[in-house]
């Protein structure tokens, strides 16, 4: 296992953090997670040399500390790291903040957490958890040993990751990156910057909830074609190591093999350890996926409000991922939550707001037309 520096931190950490969000649930019965299954890959991972997990409050049903907590006992803690996270709708005043961190404390049978982070937080939400005192609630829990680090996880805007990662002095944050997402959400300049105030990243979503770890045809051409033989998820996470800024790169597994896999590739990873053909390869594996594009939605939502409530964006984006990644949209939560919301196309009455307001001069009426066609077939 290789392992990294956390950045002003200065504290050491595997490369290979385990995400424990994607534990699969046992054939029958009402248990979210197969908590023997789940003991037994969380123990492995450790005895591999892991030292990072990833839980919230809010996983699995909830019910994902309390695994963590129960493969955690037999002298596991003190190996590892715990990172667990304060949602913004579990809290609104200094009371509710406590009374959640207790409990959270109580499920993971421990008495610090070691990476306390605001939960998916965009601007919007930053100011709220300022509005019912949350900076000053970390402070004071960081002071008294039950938090040893503030943190925040992050969905919103480069700008918005701006503004929060320069509003407060954090210790670490974890956005969305891959090598798909280099303009997406913090993207390349949300990790410079962080790492310009050497504040750590960790990485979620390094393959795109799995949906990097098998390649289209025209993209495992191009693996296949070069020297070097490596899965599409060796070559995901190769690409996250070789960024300094990097601390950590979570992972969720659900298997033994998925494990032992990501032991075996995060044995073998490092910063600067990408040769520029390797780089260069990476970056026409970007252009071979984008050159799988449905329609150039950029989702800058300048359309929106659509007058009949079509979900624009949203549609264009579930259209993008089945033809890029592959993606069932009938097993889609995004699509699924557009139907069952009403926002579908086929509202849509071709009035041309849309079209007038779209700054890439899109045929967005036409394009709703067949995305919800291919969409429903």
């Amino acid at each position: 296992m290789k392992y990294r520096t956390m950045g002003k931190l200065g504290i050491e950490t595997s490369a290979f953090g385990l995400g424990c969000m994607r534990f699969n649930g046992p054939a029958s019965g009402d248990s979210t997670i197969d908590e023997k299954k789940a003991i037994s890959l969380i123990r492995k991972a450790i005895d591999g040399g892991v030292t990072y997990l990833d839980t919230a409050y809010v996983y699995l049903g909830k019910t994902s500390e309390i695994v963590l907590g129960k493969a955690l006992q037999d002298g596991y803690r003190d190996r590892v790291r715990i990172a667990t996270k304060m949602p913004k709708e579990a809290v609104h005043d200094r009371a509710s903040m406590e009374a959640l961190l207790e409990e959270e404390l109580r499920k993971l049978q421990t008495d610090h957490i070691d990476f306390y982070l605001m939960h998916g937080i965009n601007r919007e939400k930053w100011e709220y958890f300022k509005s019912i005192g949350a900076p000053q609630f970390f402070d004071d829990m960081k002071k008294a040993g039950r938090i040893r680090y503030k943190c925040f996880s992050f969905h919103g805007s480069y700008e918005d990751f701006e503004y929060i990662i320069n509003d407060w002095d954090w210790d670490m944050v974890q956005i969305q990156y891959n090598f798909m997402d280099i303009n997406n959400q913090a993207g390349n300049k949300g990790l410079k910057l962080a790492g310009s105030k050497g504040i750590p990243v960790v990485i979620m979503e390094g393959l795109l909830g799995g949906r990097l770890a098998t390649a289209p045809d025209n993209v495992q051409a191009l693996y296949d074609a070069f020297p070097v033989k490596r899965s599409a998820v060796e070559w995901g996470f190769r690409w996250l190591c070789n960024h300094p800024e990097i601390a950590v790169v979570l992972s969720g597994c659900n298997e033994e093999e998925q494990i032992n896999e990501n032991l075996r590739i995060f044995d073998t990873v490092e910063a600067g350890i990408m040769s520029d053909e390797e780089i260069k390869l990476m970056d026409d594996v970007r252009s071979a996926y984008i050159s799988r594009t449905k329609i150039g939605c950029t989702g800058c939502r300048y359309c929106m409000p659509c007058p009949n409530g079509v979900n624009i964006p949203g549609i264009f984006s579930v259209w993008n991922n089945t033809s890029l990644y592959g993606v069932d949209p009938k097993k889609d939560w995004s699509f699924n939550s557009i139907v069952e919301k009403g926002n579908g196309a086929d509202n849509c009455i071709g009035c041309g707001a849309c079209e007038a307001a779209c700054p890439q001069h899109l045929d967005i009426i036409e394009g709703l037309k067949r995305a919800w066609t291919e969409l429903n077939a």
